[in-house]
């Protein structure tokens, strides 16, 4: 850690060691209530007012965010986004081990209201400006007024298990309270832990590291960072044994949290907010083996979680992991909302010998803009076992039309070319501007099993090759659903078949 994070993150360590000298005392940022956790908001925490949250009659702070108002947006332009392309929201975490009744009193008057991911079953009552409803585990979950806009993002979580003590010499400790140490950087071995009711201004970083872990129920916000100086607010490069557990993660300035040339990567209940910035994608896997990514919530105004082989570009774009694979990543437990790019994606990068043994499976995405579902293939690699499982994605009846800002005080027209429609699955090989290699790649054994839509507008799909060579095969459809019925073919599915595709099969559900 440079001498200067050094300095500044000692008197905080101490200030969070004290209370844990002896016999542990009452953490005054903390209530409990049957099994019900609430922590306090730190002293000079920006809150958000619209909003009144009680658990169980007991008031949780809601946090302020920023996030995208629009999606209007650019290929890095050299300066940030304009703040009236975007607007602030609100989230509420705790922590919980048994069913919660939540009160939400609102501000502003509204005529509905929309609890998501509606396949949770939560039906609030409304009573004037009043939601109640019952949250029977933890998850997470938005609530929605008269649309998308200004929404109140919940984050449910379990309890804590053996979290890691202060006077572990082998942890950095951040107790409740704001702290700014500068930017961390991780060794072998070390333990971060930032504690509900925590908020740390920081990115962490860690580069040829092993048996490292980032827990706890606090706040990272990296919003105090310029662009690339973080980069991100957690990025891993050529690492492996790492845990990211039970954090909420606000503000990057670049991609959100990433690794690159790394192994045996564990990310658990963490939750993505406040990503407004160009380029600010969710979770990035790139040339990376044995990850899992599970239970947790992403809100990114670039595309949400994405696995990359990156091709030439330096360091922080994967160099010298070209020869690395993608290979065994789990996805699952998810809830995704993409407010530009896409919501599940292969690519645009794929520079890598090849992308394998992926599963994205039990996931809502309750908002999308482009693509749910994406595989966008631009380099050499052999693309093959690939699955989309148990997916249930949300739409409205009217999408917004993504636009690129063609000048910089180009303004968005929410009303221009109505009529638009989000993609569901697409497949497609081709040189594009993201591509390093000289060569294409291939795409095999693609399964889309229990696909789930639910709104009124027909979801569009398409599949396309590069040519007779790097060619896509072998592509499954297995029970897809547009609001319950079942679709068996191309054209039900508004599936269009480009070239160089063979072997597209729709299948019915199984029976047992």
């Amino acid at each position: 850690m440079p001498s200067r994070a050094i300095l500044l993150f000692v008197p905080l360590l101490a200030a969070a060691i004290a209370p844990m000298e002896g016999k542990p005392a009452a953490d005054p940022a903390r209530s409990k209530d049957g099994g019900l956790t609430i922590w306090k908001a730190p002293a000079g925490e920006k809150l958000y007012s619209d909003y009144t949250v009680r658990l169980n009659g007991k008031e949780v702070p809601v946090y302020s965010c920023r996030v995208s108002a629009m999606p209007f947006n650019q290929v890095w332009p050299g300066y940030q986004r304009p703040l009236d392309q975007t607007e602030l929201a609100g989230f509420a975490t705790w922590g919980m081990a048994r069913a919660v009744k939540v009160e939400i009193r609102v501000k502003r008057p509204f005529q509905t209201v929309a609890v998501r991911p509606t396949s949770r079953g939560i039906h609030p009552a409304v009573k004037g400006r009043t939601i109640t409803f019952v949250l029977p585990r933890p998850g997470q979950y938005t609530v929605e007024l008269d649309g998308p806009h200004h929404a109140l993002h919940l984050f449910a979580n379990p309890p804590e298990v053996d979290a890691p003590k202060a006077s572990d010499p082998n942890v950095l400790y951040f107790g409740p309270g704001v702290h700014r140490p500068g930017k961390i950087l991780l060794k072998s071995g070390q333990t971060v832990y930032i504690a509900g009711g925590a908020v740390v201004y920081t990115a962490i970083n860690g580069k040829d590291v092993s048996g490292v872990r980032i827990l706890g129920r606090g706040v990272v916000d990296t919003s105090e960072f310029e662009r690339d100086r973080g980069p991100g607010s957690i990025r891993f490069l050529n690492s492996s044994d790492v845990k990211v557990e039970g954090l909420i993660l606000r503000d990057p300035d670049l991609w959100c949290l990433t690794a690159f040339g790394s192994r045996r990567v564990d990310i658990s209940n963490v939750k993505l907010i406040g990503l407004w910035r160009y380029n600010s994608d969710g979770i990035d896997i790139c040339n990376s083996e044995d990850v899992t990514i599970r239970d947790s919530f992403v809100r990114a105004f670039d595309d949400s979680i994405v696995l990359k082989g990156m091709g030439a570009g330096g360091e922080l774009y994967g160099q010298p992991y070209t020869d690395r694979p993608v290979r065994n990543v789990r996805a699952s437990g998810l809830v995704v909302w993409c407010d530009w790019g896409r919501a599940l994606e292969l690519g645009a990068e794929t520079a890598t010998p090849e992308m394998t043994g992926i599963e994205f499976r039990d996931i809502d995405i309750i908002r999308t803009c482009h693509i749910a579902m994406d595989i966008q293939h631009g380099d050499r690699a052999a693309v093959h076992g690939i699955r989309f499982e148990n997916i249930r994605v949300e739409v409205d009846d009217f999408n917004p039309r993504p636009t690129i800002q063609a000048t910089r005080d180009a303004k968005y027209d929410p009303n221009a070319k109505p009529g638009y429609v989000p993609s569901l699955m697409t497949i497609v090989i081709r040189k594009g501007g993201w591509s390093t290699d000289k060569e294409r790649g291939t795409a095999r054994d693609v399964v889309f099993k229990d696909i789930s839509v639910t709104g009124k507008p027909v979801l569009r799909s398409s599949f396309t090759g590069y040519d007779a060579t790097h060619d896509v095969r072998e592509v499954t459809i297995e029970n897809l659903r547009f609001n319950g019925r079942l679709v068996t073919n191309a054209e039900e599915a508004n599936l269009r078949i480009g070239k160089y595709v063979d072997d597209v099969r729709f299948l019915p559900p199984v029976t047992r």
